[in-house]
């Protein structure tokens, strides 16, 4: 009896000193695989370009020099340009979010026969390039579209009727149209978790298709949806493709400025600055993006 009991704290040690061992070895595993990543993946490919941006856009003829930078915010055409990124960055993401919740409340508490099919082309539709959609209006609205020229022919019009494509309307209509299913699919998956048992109740008593929405339904849906709205801000801000299709000569974004300034002017220290004032712009929607995001649960799937 006394040789067993003298053999189990035996046993309890190596099985500890074993536990600690495994647990050892998978921590450096870890770090080896963490070491990888930094050195292999995201040192070519993030960390590298990224350094070089910030090395370019504070070098001078003499050395660090932040001359690129007093160059892109003291030219006149400066403001210009930041007025009307932001523009169509508020418009664009502002009405591209309404019509995400619209579509969103429609398909979730008003579904209808093809309902289903309806939220799997929206989601399907995200991987689609935006320049895509942009040909897409093209076709149908341009002044040489089958829209237009049939309007024209039934009305036995002079001109086409629809020519507004190539300017601030046609790239804000592409990036509602574009950018506004990425608003649906987090708000979808945000009224997944809402208590039917709480609406049921509301509307026991008494309250309203507008009261159960604005006062049951958004304030616990509004963590979802204003993940989706910030997302669609931060992808509406860095958009280049439908930009370049339907943006005409007098419409100057900071993305196409930027890339302007690096292939046209050949200025590459301002373009890379203003590159650097952009991304800055981009990870602090990115960081508003991930906080809300975290007290959702990640229920948007990302």
């Amino acid at each position: 009896m006394s040789s067993l009991s003298a053999s189990e704290p035996s046993e309890y040690v190596a099985d500890d000193t074993a536990y600690v061992v495994a647990r050892r070895r998978r921590e450096r595993l870890a770090q080896w695989q963490l070491w990888f990543i930094l050195v292999v993946v995201l040192g070519p490919l993030v960390i590298y370009p990224l350094a070089q941006l910030l090395l370019l856009s504070v070098s001078g003829a003499h050395g660090l020099s932040l001359q690129a930078y007093t160059a892109f915010f003291g030219s006149p055409e400066t403001s210009g340009v930041i007025g009307t990124t932001l523009g169509i960055l508020f418009a664009s993401a502002t009405l591209a979010s309404l019509l995400g919740v619209l579509l969103a409340s429609m398909l979730f508490f008003k579904p209808f026969p093809g309902a289903k099919l309806v939220t799997r082309f929206l989601e399907l539709f995200v991987a689609f390039p935006s320049f895509l959609v942009a040909f897409t209006l093209i076709f149908l609205y341009g002044s040489q579209g089958s829209v237009s020229i049939g309007l024209q022919r039934l009305f036995n019009l002079t001109n086409p009727p629809l020519d507004f494509l190539f300017g601030i309307g046609g790239v804000i209509l592409a990036e509602v149209v574009f950018y506004a299913p990425f608003v649906v699919r987090p708000t979808l998956a945000s009224f997944a978790t809402l208590d039917m048992r709480l609406i049921e109740a509301a509307k026991s008593l008494g309250a309203n298709g507008w009261m159960v929405a604005f006062k049951v339904i958004l304030p616990l849906a509004w963590p979802g949806i204003a993940a989706g709205t910030i997302l669609c801000f931060l992808l509406t801000l860095n958009e280049f493709g439908i930009l370049l299709v339907l943006g005409s000569a007098n419409l100057i974004t900071l993305p196409t400025a930027i890339y302007s300034a690096a292939t046209v002017d050949l200025d590459l220290p301002t373009a890379a600055a203003g590159a650097v004032v952009m991304l800055a712009m981009s990870l602090s929607l990115y960081a508003l993006y991930r906080r809300i995001n975290r007290r959702t649960g990640g229920r948007d799937g990302n």
